[in-house]
């Protein structure tokens, strides 16, 4: 691992007012990258993830995972004094994050007209659901109501038919987060390339449809979108598709390309089935190819997860376990990339975290 002074963002002052999953995890990837920031939570509640879940002593893991690498500091900014504390840290400040609905900051004072009065070259990011104008500026909303919105989630469909809550909050992570992360990188360095300070106007709901590339594939195609859960990379071809072990756990099938397809087939014992690919002519979401997928269905049930994670560890097939995050943590993928550590919390004592995805050498 870099030393800190190794870290490109060595130097960089971040002033975090967000609370429970966007912003925290958009400040901890700066973190990461070797910002300083200073979380800055009122005196009251403070940030909900405090105590969101299960607290085993005082906070909980919730907080812990998406907070690493801050120092937090309490501010009241409805208070005059407090406020104008907030006002002097801008000053020397390169990054203020909120998550307030939009016209919150300027309620409180500090908003963006303030506080680039006070630092020209300050970037402020602004993350919300719905953006900081429009008609559904000033709504509430989840991870849930932005993927609803921008067409993601009715394609996420079980096999009720029923569109299917993900563990993996796209709208808040890929949404709020990476595009936050994103919009504040190009802004400080549009800052280091001479120019002013800049207000970042994050969306969760424009960055998900910004990024529902599939569906929109499908529309300029064809003027509709697939049926949810026949799409390519939805469920419609056999070669890119879960399939159920004899021992009720799943594996990956993403055998997308003809030669990846071949060799799948080969270790299914099926070598008939090589010739059946959208690549060479199959309908996707097609009879025959829901045929097939029963087939390969009626296959998989034979043997357990082991047994075939055996069979195709010897073959780049693109043929791969689905793990629980518990076995995740400890495979050899993650071991060797040091993705996991040990950490020792003051109050919640031993715990396991990830490392930073994100990995520099000079």
């Amino acid at each position: 691992m870099p030393t800190p002074i190794d870290l490109p963002l060595t130097g960089i002052r971040i002033l975090d007012l967000t609370r429970l999953l966007p912003g925290p995890v958009a400040t901890m990837h700066l973190a990461d990258m070797g910002a300083e920031v200073i979380k800055i939570e009122d005196r009251g509640v403070g940030d909900y993830a405090r105590t969101m879940g299960h607290v085993k002593h005082t906070v909980s893991q919730f907080f812990i995972a998406v907070n690493r690498g801050k120092r937090c500091i309490l501010l009241d900014l409805k208070d005059a004094s407090e406020r104008e504390e907030f006002l002097l840290m801008v000053e020397s400040a390169d990054v203020v994050i909120e998550s307030f609905r939009p016209g919150v900051m300027d309620k409180l004072g500090v908003g963006w007209p303030v506080l680039r009065q006070r630092n020209p070259k300050l970037v402020m990011c602004a993350i919300t659901g719905y953006g900081q104008n429009g008609p559904f500026a000033q709504l509430a909303g989840h991870d849930i109501n932005y993927t609803g919105f921008a067409g993601m989630l009715e394609q996420n469909v079980g096999p009720d038919g029923v569109p299917a809550l993900s563990n993996l909050q796209v709208g808040d992570l890929l949404g709020g987060a990476q595009a936050a992360v994103q919009g504040i990188l190009a802004a400080l360095l549009g800052v280091k390339m001479g120019g002013s300070g800049r207000f970042v106007d994050i969306s969760m709901t424009d960055t998900v449809l910004a990024h529902n590339i599939m569906p929109l594939v499908a529309v300029n195609n064809f003027g509709r979108t697939a049926a949810p859960g026949r799409d390519l990379l939805t469920g419609g071809v056999p070669c890119y598709n879960v399939y159920r072990t004899s021992n009720d756990r799943f594996m990956a099938v993403g055998a997308l390309e003809l030669k990846f397809w071949e060799s799948c087939c080969e270790v299914l014992a099926r070598p008939d089935l090589k010739s059946k690919h959208w690549s060479l002519g199959q309908t996707i979401g097609g009879t025959e190819a829901m045929a097939i997928k029963a087939e390969l269905d009626a296959i998989f049930a034979q043997q357990t997860l082991a047994v075939w994670s055996e069979r195709f560890a010897a073959v780049d097939c693109c043929v791969t376990p689905i793990l629980r995050i518990d076995e995740a943590l400890s495979h050899p993928l993650f071991l060797a990339r040091d993705m996991v550590q040990q950490v020792q919390h003051p109050t919640e004592g031993n715990y396991i975290s990830t490392r930073p995805a994100v990995k520099f050498q000079s």
